[in-house]
């Protein structure tokens, strides 16, 4: 029997704007202490009326135009109708039949556990506006359960994929690339470990024939299981592989799931735990807000078009194209968006610092934009990383750089006027007291040393120092020659080009015979 999942994901992405879906409180309330957000709207108190908050409206359909869906001429909001104690009003505002955007599709690499990568495109099924409930928080020796109701009633925008998803590691590239697109969008800050981002996974299983037909198989959607309480992109990848083992289990049992059912993932036993059956449609008792009108949405829809951003998969694909970065350098670049925009500014400078400061090398223009694209590369993805955690800076905003000194950084090392060691000390100095680097290299004496007899000397010292390494070398050690290329850069202070004492140490070795 060969068994291949099925998933899908519904993700609840908490939209950032200043107030509550249906009244005026903060939407700051996860910062405030408990309860101190809240109206008489958002507690549900008799006789108090909701008013839909525009910006939220318009962040779920910019939210739908920037994935390709379909946005509604006309959407209204429904009374979604349970009991809990983190919902005051005994229902939740949300939409039922006519969702503000329906169709869509978010298209993510995901790694082939093989060393390379392939694309996947999921298609989305709807993204409709609701209301968030409140907070429940309970004693560690479970005597006792709060709430806090300063979450109720924030913005939510709810994304429902097809059942497109065929592995955990799909799903989590998912969620990823659309976390980006959120803050790409400016929407959500989409922190899955603030609750910004919330995602329950639907799966099941379905038996593949050993000679499928056509792909009629593929329409075949048993009962599904749904995972709540994942909070983070690894836990969801663990809670459908547990899943997936689980119920692959059960089919060799010969106890296929035969209802829909709800469990909970336990992040620290690494298993889900059933819940309860879950609920259809028609348990809610959904009917249309009496107290909403319906919303008219093709002139916000094309007020909201004008403001989609360039997106992840457009900027990844322009980095590649008019920088020459590799695809990992680009993603990287891509994910962290404070980051990417930084060295758009750098490579503008750069091109500019190098020509002014020396000729340019006997180069086509693809030759040296791969060129820069390494040295902007290097020192802004690993040089970088490694100054700001010495210096205990968590972000690029922590540091002193702007982007014009850390180009002319590049074009001293691009020019040979510094070491990469030296560079390094420089680039320190920059993220403390923000100094240009020329400056830096002069006043600490950093500079590449140009005088020849200079470096010859430290390379005569080096030699007659170590005789032990000249042996060495007649052994055929050849790591006996990078020794001596250390002791040079050590006397020089790191200012001794290494290629240039690499040949001399090897022409007077030579010369010793």
């Amino acid at each position: 029997m060969k068994l291949a999942p099925v998933i899908g994901l519904e993700i609840h992405v908490q939209l950032k704007t200043d107030t509550k879906m249906f009244c005026r409180c903060s939407n700051r309330g996860e910062d405030a202490p408990p309860n101190t957000t809240v109206c008489p709207v958002c507690m549900g108190h008799p006789g108090a009326l909701p008013v839909v908050n525009r910006h939220a409206v318009e962040f779920g359909v910019l939210t739908g135009l920037a994935v390709g869906g379909h946005v509604a001429e006309s959407s209204k909001f429904d009374r979604k109708n349970y009991f809990y104690p983190d919902l005051p009003k005994g229902y939740q505002i949300s939409q039922f039949d006519l969702p503000v955007v329906s169709g869509g599709s978010v298209t993510v690499s995901v790694p082939d556990g093989r060393g390379g990568r392939y694309e996947k495109t999921v298609h989305l099924h709807r993204a409709h506006l609701e209301e968030d409930a409140a907070k429940l928080m309970h004693a560690p020796d479970g005597s006792a359960s709060y709430v806090d109701y300063n979450r109720g009633g924030t913005p939510l925008v709810e994304i429902v994929t097809e059942p497109d998803i065929a592995t955990p590691a799909e799903a989590k590239a998912f969620l990823q690339e659309l976390r980006l697109i959120m803050r790409y969008l400016g929407v959500s800050d989409a922190d899955m470990e603030k609750g910004h981002l919330r995602c329950d996974a639907n799966i099941s299983l379905r038996e593949v024939p050993e000679n499928p037909a056509g792909e009629e198989w593929a329409s075949i959607l048993n009962p599904k299981t749904e995972v709540k309480n994942i909070n983070s992109f690894r836990s969801v990848e663990r809670a459908l592989e547990y899943e997936i083992k689980r119920q692959t289990k059960l089919w060799l049992d010969g106890k296929m799931p035969t209802e829909q059912t709800t469990r909970g993932w336990d992040d620290a036993k690494g298993i889900t735990v059933e819940q309860r059956s879950k609920e259809e449609a028609n348990d809610y008792r959904y009917f249309p807000e009496p107290d909403l009108p319906p919303m008219r949405l093709m002139e916000m829809a094309e007020e909201m078009r004008r403001r989609v951003p360039e997106l992840p998969t457009a900027r990844r694909e322009r980095y590649a194209e008019e920088f020459g970065l590799t695809d990992d350098d680009a993603r990287t670049f891509v994910e962290d968006k404070e980051l990417g925009e930084f060295a758009e500014r750098v490579f503008s400078e750069l091109s500019e610092w190098v020509s002014t400061s020396e000729p340019e090398k006997a180069a086509t223009p693809e030759e040296r934009r791969a060129e820069y694209a390494r040295l902007v590369s290097g020192w802004l993805l690993s040089k970088l990383g490694g100054v700001m955690t010495e210096l205990g800076l968590h972000s690029l905003k922590e540091t002193k750089l702007d982007p014009e000194n850390f180009a002319e950084l590049l074009s001293l090392i691009h020019g040979k006027k510094v070491t990469g060691q030296n560079a390094l000390l420089i680039l320190t100095e920059m993220c403390r007291s923000g100094a240009d680097p020329s400056v830096i290299m002069e006043e600490q004496n950093l500079g590449q040393i140009e005088d020849d007899s200079e470096l010859t000397a430290a390379v005569g010292n080096a030699i007659a120092g170590n005789p032990k390494a000249i042996e060495d070398w007649r052994a055929g050690k050849a790591n006996a020659v990078m020794f001596l290329v250390g002791q040079v850069m050590k006397m020089t202070r790191g200012k001794a080009n290494p290629e240039k004492a690499k040949a001399a140490i090897e022409e007077e070795l030579r010369k010793l015979g």
